[in-house]
C-alpha cells in the first residue's frame, strides 16, 4: 500500500490506518453498543496482514477498553504497526467523561495509555480535543515534554481550529491533525486544511464515512435498529432530514462505485484522499469482513470528470 510522510515527523503512512473507537465497544457515553473483542482482534490483523501500518486509538474509546484490545491484537506479532493515541479526555469511577488539558493529567494519562497498550513509547501522542480552551499552552508544553524525555515520539493534536494550531506552534511544532472530514462534512477546506498544509502538519482524516452513512451498508431501518447505546442515535447527521438526503446522495453514488468496480464507502474515502494536504484516513473496522468494503480505496484513480459529478450530486442534494 501506498505511504506518505506524516508532516515533520519520520513516519511514512499507509493511505489507510484503523480506526479503533467502535472497538471501545458499548456502556459508555460515546460508544458504538456491543462489540466483540474477538472480532476486534481479527479485524485488526486483517487490516496490518492488507497492509496498513498504523492504528489509531484514543484512551477515551470503551473508558481505556480500546487501548487493551489494540495490545491483544498486536501480541505476537513480529513487525507491528505504529500506534497513534490520544489524551485530554478522563473519566471517573461512574464512567462520567471530563475534559483536562493540564500537565499532570497529561502525563498521567500518557502513563497509563502506555501500559494499557503494553508499548514503551506511543509513536504519536495527540490531543483529543482543545478543551478548556484556556489551557491549551499548558497541556502542549506538556506534550513537548514528553516528546522530549521519548516516552513519545511525534506529538499532534485533533479537532482544533487554526488559531488554536497557531497557539499550540509558538511552544512547539505539531507533526499531524486529525479532523473529521467526509462529502457531507467539509467545514476544514477553508482555512484549516491550508494551513496546515502550509506548515507542513500532516492530517489524518476520521469519519471518512461518516460513522458509517456513506459507507453504502447503512439504511434507514438500520439507523432505527441502531442498539441504545449507539452515539449515533444522538448524531444530528443520522436525524431527519440529514438523513434523507445522506442516503439519496449516497445511492446516486453508486453510479460511480460501480464504474470502478468498488463500493460507495471506497468511492466516500478516495474523495477525502484527493485533498493535496491529506496524510491519510482512518477507517474503523468491526470486523475482518468490513476490510471489502474500503481496501481499495487507497488505489483507487478517479477521474476529475467524476470528482465533479460528484459536487453536483452533493449541490443536488443540498449537502
Amino acid at each position: 500500500m501506498q505511504t506518505k510522510r506524516l508532516g515533520n515527523s519520520d513516519l511514512d503512512i499507509t493511505l489507510l490506518g484503523v480506526g479503533a473507537w467502535a472497538i471501545g465497544g458499548g456502556g459508555w457515553a460515546f460508544g458504538w453498543g456491543p462489540q466483540d473483542d474477538d472480532e476486534s482482534i481479527d479485524a485488526i490483523r486483517g487490516a496490518i496482514d492488507a497492509g496498513m501500518n498504523w492504528i489509531d486509538t484514543a484512551a477515551v474509546y470503551g473508558l481505556g477498553h480500546s487501548e487493551e484490545v489494540v495490545a491483544k491484537a498486536l501480541q505476537g506479532i513480529s513487525k507491528k504497526p505504529y500506534i497513534f493515541t490520544k489524551c485530554a479526555r478522563i473519566w471517573n469511577e461512574k464512567g462520567e467523561i471530563g475534559k483536562s488539558l493540564k500537565a499532570d493529567s497529561i502525563r498521567r494519562e500518557a502513563e497509563a495509555s502506555l501500559r494499557r497498550l503494553k508499548v514503551d513509547v506511543i509513536d504519536l501522542y495527540q490531543m483529543h480535543w482543545p478543551e478548556p480552551d484556556e489551557d491549551i499552552e499548558e497541556g502542549w508544553t506538556e506534550m513537548a515534554r514528553l516528546k522530549e524525555e521519548g516516552k513519545v515520539r511525534w506529538i499532534g493534536v485533533s479537532n482544533f481550529s487554526q488559531q488554536q494550531m497557531k497557539r499550540a506552534q509558538s511552544i512547539a511544532p505539531i507533526t499531524s491533525l486529525q479532523p473529521p472530514y467526509s462529502l457531507v462534512q467539509r467545514e476544514i477546506e477553508e482555512s484549516i486544511l491550508p494551513h496546515a498544509g502550509a506548515s507542513n502538519v500532516g492530517v489524518i482524516v476520521y469519519s471518512p464515512m461518516k460513522n458509517g452513512l456513506l459507507s453504502g451498508r447503512m439504511t434507514k431501518q438500520r439507523v432505527e435498529n441502531l442498539p441504545e447505546d449507539d452515539f449515533r442515535r444522538r448524531s444530528p447527521y443520522f436525524q431527519e432530514p440529514r438523513l434523507s438526503s445522506t442516503l439519496a446522495l449516497v445511492h446516486d453514488l453508486g453510479e460511480i462505485a460501480e464504474k470502478y468496480n468498488c463500493t460507495v464507502g471506497e468511492v466516500s474515502i478516495a474523495w477525502a484522499l484527493r485533498h493535496p494536504a491529506v496524510t491519510g484516513a482512518i477507517v474503523g473496522l468491526r470486523n475482518r469482513g468490513q476490510l471489502d468494503g474500503v481496501i481499495k480505496s487507497a488505489t483507487l484513480n478517479i477521474e476529475a470528470a467524476d470528482f465533479q459529478t460528484i459536487e453536483n450530486l452533493l449541490s443536488q442534494h443540498g449537502l
